[in-house]
């Protein structure tokens, strides 16, 4: 499936006005929240793992800091606030989005205090004031899985920061469409039904005890029979797990590697703001 969208990519995306309408423990790990406000109206997500830029702010503020009267030039005048200033920048996947009733939902993985969006969503209470830098167009580039024509076996894998994805993409797969899917989670209690009218086999992987990012969801993958077909391969989660995958289907199934799409949502022993620093470190070497 190729993207049809024309507009150019600054156009696709913009700053959305919203505030915390409820929220909820879902399973033992997760936290949803539900966000709502008449600037949601415009949010065009196009389902399946549609991510968006969620901006916090810090204990004591009642906003997010973030200039967006800067326009383009944003980004660089927010790096250059101090950190304690600045709003908390993290990327989230939509779990649902409810564009009559302007509504997003967004699950965050309980942490405890570990995190500052950790430790937001613990507290997040009706009203709290959040940005969400998100799609205005529903066919934009922050949908990644796009399974091309002939694909009749969809495999899907993921670990607990990708559940939220894994069920927007099996909400969106059509009736009859093959899926295997592989879930990673802490505890038993976060296993639950996820709506699909596709023809799916999920496969939870409880780690209990394990530490995250270990080889659990890799031996798995790697002990099972796969059916014949014409495959297109998920991968999302912890990004060591997720090039084991993606090297162990192409170096060892034989998939494609152009049907093998895959995402480090986090690394162990980095925090998303040492990524993007890395990212930019990069981008300029």
């Amino acid at each position: 499936m190729s993207t049809s969208t024309v507009e150019p990519i600054a156009l696709q995306y913009r700053f959305f006005a919203a505030h915390v309408v409820r929220a909820r423990r879902v399973g033992a790990s997760l936290v949803r929240v539900t966000f709502g406000g008449a600037d949601l109206v415009d949010f065009a997500g196009g389902g399946r793992d549609q991510s968006v830029s969620l901006f916090l702010p810090h204990p004591g503020q009642d906003a997010p800091v973030v200039p967006i009267e800067q326009g383009e030039d944003w980004f660089g005048v927010w790096r250059a606030l101090p950190a304690d200033v600045r709003a908390v920048m993290r990327s989230y996947t939509i779990r649902e989005h409810r564009s009559a009733d302007g509504e997003v939902d967004i699950d965050f993985v309980s942490h405890g205090d570990t995190g500052p969006a950790s430790r937001w969503a613990a507290l997040a209470g009706p009203g709290d004031r959040v940005l969400l830098l998100g799609p205005t167009v529903s066919d934009n580039r922050s949908v990644c899985f796009r399974p091309p024509e002939g694909t009749d076996l969809v495999l899907l894998a993921a670990d607990e920061t990708a559940l939220p994805a894994t069920e927007g993409i099996l909400a969106w797969l059509p009736a009859g469409t093959r899926v295997r899917a592989w879930i990673e989670v802490p505890d038993a209690a976060d296993i639950t039904d996820l709506a699909t009218a596709a023809d799916v086999e999920i496969k939870w992987v409880v780690r209990g005890s394990t530490p995250p990012g270990t080889d659990l969801l890799v031996s798995a993958i790697r002990a099972a029979r796969l059916p014949a077909g014409i495959p297109y391969a998920w991968i999302a989660g912890e990004s060591g797990v997720v090039r084991a995958l993606r090297r162990h289907l192409v170096g060892e199934r034989g998939f494609d590697r152009r049907r093998v799409i895959f995402a480090g949502y986090w690394r162990c022993g980095l925090s998303e703001e040492d990524l993007r620093a890395e990212a930019l470190a990069g981008a300029t070497a």
